[in-house]
């Protein structure tokens, strides 16, 4: 079975290389703008260099795809986040050009990393299935182009029904290989990442929407390597118990529980953005106030997928991550200093949230 991975060198789908590695019978192809080392997790695979936003994407991808059994894109940019045309171009357009060239490419099977951000504004007491509304957070930029490659992906189905299209949505993804690359993209070059080292953090915000789903890059890696297997179609939630929250964070990181009202979190967000002192918006704050909690049940029935870590364990392995500085050998997982996002990028006058990080 050959499967091609759009995206293939962040954090899914460092996870998923890693995955499909045991799987004898795959012959892998990697597609990314800027390519990796081909060693380790990155060896045994045939590279394709390529800018899915590109104007002449959808032919490049075309030819990389045919002869492929499967396609899967994991293709996102989060930054920067102050250039909204370049993210619309690679996650909005860049989508619509690989479900093009998998269609033109005779390709039976695309699987789609969508995200909880597809969703629209919903229960924090409560879990949703699939079949929930997906129009977004409209104030947040990522969860409306999830929405937007969904409706893609809606219009792809009613037009090839024999193309078998499955879309995984998860919540938060962590791993320790994250930890720089996360650090760069949500917090910046001013948080001080060593002082993590002990895990503590004294001051947790707390707000009684403040609570979010997460799951270990590995365990949404086997949900890929399932899907693949599985004669299965649609969308499917992703996450690990328990949710996370003040309450939790307290526990964790044995800091003091603060309230901070809805519009407090999003005011500072949006001055720290436009201060260019931290990358992300104030969308971002709409999103985890606003995303609703997702039940897993279908994933477990119709894949017998069940998470092997918790939130608690891959939220702790991801800020060990983040104050060890861990990454990868792929540029979007580098732990280069010079990158936007990191102390030696604004020393070169890279601003959070600007410059292309990938």
């Amino acid at each position: 079975m050959r499967v091609v991975i759009v995206g293939a060198t962040g954090n899914a789908g460092t996870a998923l290389l890693r995955r499909l590695r045991t799987e004898t019978d795959l012959e892998l192809a990697g597609v990314a703008r800027r390519l990796p080392e081909p060693d380790g997790v990155y060896g045994n695979v045939d590279w394709h260099s390529l800018d899915v936003g590109g104007e002449r994407a959808a032919g490049r991808l075309t030819e990389v795809f045919r002869g492929a059994d499967a396609v899967i894109n994991l293709a996102w940019q989060i930054q920067p986040s102050h250039d909204q045309r370049r993210l619309f171009r690679t996650n909005v357009l860049g989508g619509r050009a690989i479900a093009r060239a998998a269609v033109g490419a005779g390709v039976g099977t695309l699987v789609q990393a969508s995200s909880v951000g597809v969703y629209s504004p919903g229960p924090k007491d409560a879990f949703v299935s699939e079949g929930y509304p997906r129009r977004g957070v409209l104030r947040s930029s990522y969860s409306r182009h999830k929405a937007l490659v969904e409706r893609t992906l809606d219009e792809v189905e009613s037009d090839h029904p024999t193309l078998r299209v499955v879309r995984l949505r998860p919540g938060l993804i962590f791993q320790r290989a994250a930890g720089t690359e996360i650090a760069r993209y949500f917090a910046g070059p001013l948080l001080p990442v060593r002082l993590l080292r002990h895990q503590r953090i004294p001051v947790i915000p707390y707000h009684p929407r403040l609570r979010m789903q997460a799951v270990h890059a590995d365990d949404v890696a086997d949900v890929y390597a399932r899907v693949l297997r599985a004669d299965v179609r649609g969308a499917f939630n992703i996450a690990a118990g328990p949710v996370l929250d003040s309450r939790v964070a307290a526990d964790v990181f044995r800091g003091l529980r603060v309230p901070v009202p809805g519009p407090v979190l999003a005011g500072a967000a949006a001055l720290t953005w436009w201060s260019r002192l931290q990358p992300v918006d104030a969308g971002w704050i709409q999103l985890a106030l606003k995303s609703p909690l997702m039940s897993c049940a279908r994933a477990a029935d119709e894949l017998g997928w069940r998470p092997r870590r918790d939130a608690v364990t891959a939220l702790r392995e991801l800020i060990a991550g983040m104050s060890d500085r861990a990454g990868a050998a792929s540029p979007p997982l580098s732990g280069d200093p010079r990158l936007p996002g990191r102390p030696g990028g604004l020393v070169r006058g890279r601003l959070p949230g600007t410059g292309d990080p990938y």
